[in-house]
């Protein structure tokens, strides 16, 4: 059988680039070797490429990749250079300059099948502030907001937010993901701070009401015919679920499924599954959700490109569904190819 390839790419320039290099080691370790061999190319924190390790057969569980704190610049390449006939790519980029876009452009400039939204969805997606006003008009329901932009009157929006939000609030870089530049606010000087400290990472920040709810994520999977898996829970053991809790020291469990009534079990997953549609995804998506103590439940954001670490919810929610690590991988290059065949297609 003639193995296909599946080139890897992993890094980035984001702040979640430790997040890449931590699902990228996953992955690698999971591919069915029967099927694929693996290429990996790491993009430095500069934006550099570099092709690192092949592997014709399952890596050690010890094995590491490059990352910015081992680069070897012997390995420096164009970017164009990872270009492969028939390759399928798979960029386990988290963040802005991977996940918003412009990958996914310039995948498609190199004619290259890749797993995952396209352009346009990813940047949607990648948006928080957009892809709320997107969902608003598809009806779906999510927690107020008020949107602060680079140049906007401070004063104004601080008044504006203290008279249609209540303390607590949370703050957010809007293109930014993996808890990374969140805070939360208990009144006005902590909300000045949250700002300045959101605008680090961007020039759009979104403020939204800090809910008492739990927070319940659903795995999407499919392109045009989309699928929905049982909705999960992360149950935290720490205060606030920030980003070296998620991903550093790995201080949370998981609910899988989470324990909730059916009928929002189903009201989740059709959410989820609208949300999709209307922001045009393909491939693979998490959608994540708050559930209030009195019942509702709001959208909280869509992430479509998930991490793939070995303790992230996404690729849990479908093993819960039956669909182990290494099926899943399958399935979703089958589906980067189904997509790249259909934009072909639709260019003649």
């Amino acid at each position: 059988m003639t193995k296909q390839s599946l080139i890897l790419l992993y890094g980035g320039r984001s702040a979640e680039r430790e997040v890449s290099v931590l699902s990228a080691e996953s992955v690698i370790k999971a591919v069915d070797y029967e099927k694929f061999r693996v290429k990996t190319y790491f993009i430095s924190q500069d934006g550099s490429f570099l092709k690192t390790q092949e592997f014709e057969s399952q890596p050690a569980v010890t094995e590491k990749l490059m990352t910015n704190e081992t680069i070897d610049w012997t390995c420096q390449i164009k970017a164009s250079d990872i270009y492969e006939e028939g390759a399928v790519v798979f960029p386990v980029l988290h963040g802005p300059m991977g996940e918003n876009g412009s990958i996914q452009g310039f995948l498609e400039t190199l004619k290259l099948a890749y797993v995952g939204t396209g352009i346009l969805a990813s940047s949607l997606a990648m948006d928080k502030i957009t892809t709320k006003r997107v969902l608003e008009s598809a009806g779906i329901e999510q927690v107020p907001y008020v949107a602060v932009i680079e140049g906007d009157n401070l004063e104004e929006k601080i008044g504006q937010i203290e008279s249609k939000l209540a303390y607590p609030v949370f703050t957010k870089p809007s293109n930014m993901g993996s808890s990374v530049g969140i805070s939360k606010s208990e009144n006005q000087e902590e909300l000045r701070q949250a700002i300045d400290l959101a605008f680090r990472y961007d020039s759009r920040v979104l403020v939204e009401q800090g809910v008492d709810a739990r927070e319940i994520e659903v795995g999407l999977l499919g392109n045009y015919h989309v699928k929905s898996s049982l909705p999960g829970e992360v149950v935290k053991d720490v205060a606030f679920y920030d980003y070296e809790a998620k991903y550093i020291d790995n201080k949370i469990t998981m609910d899988i499924p989470a324990k909730l009534p059916s009928e929002v079990m189903s009201k989740m997953r059709q959410n989820a599954e609208e949300a999709f549609r209307a922001l045009g995804g393909l491939g693979l998506s998490r959608c994540d959700f708050f559930y209030t103590k009195d019942g509702q439940v709001f959208l909280n954001e869509l992430n479509t490109m998930p991490g793939f670490t070995q303790w992230s919810m996404y690729p849990l929610l479908w093993e819960n569904m039956g669909l182990a690590y290494s099926d899943l991988i399958t399935e979703l290059v089958r589906l980067a190819q189904e997509a790249f065949n259909k934009r072909e297609e639709h260019l003649f």
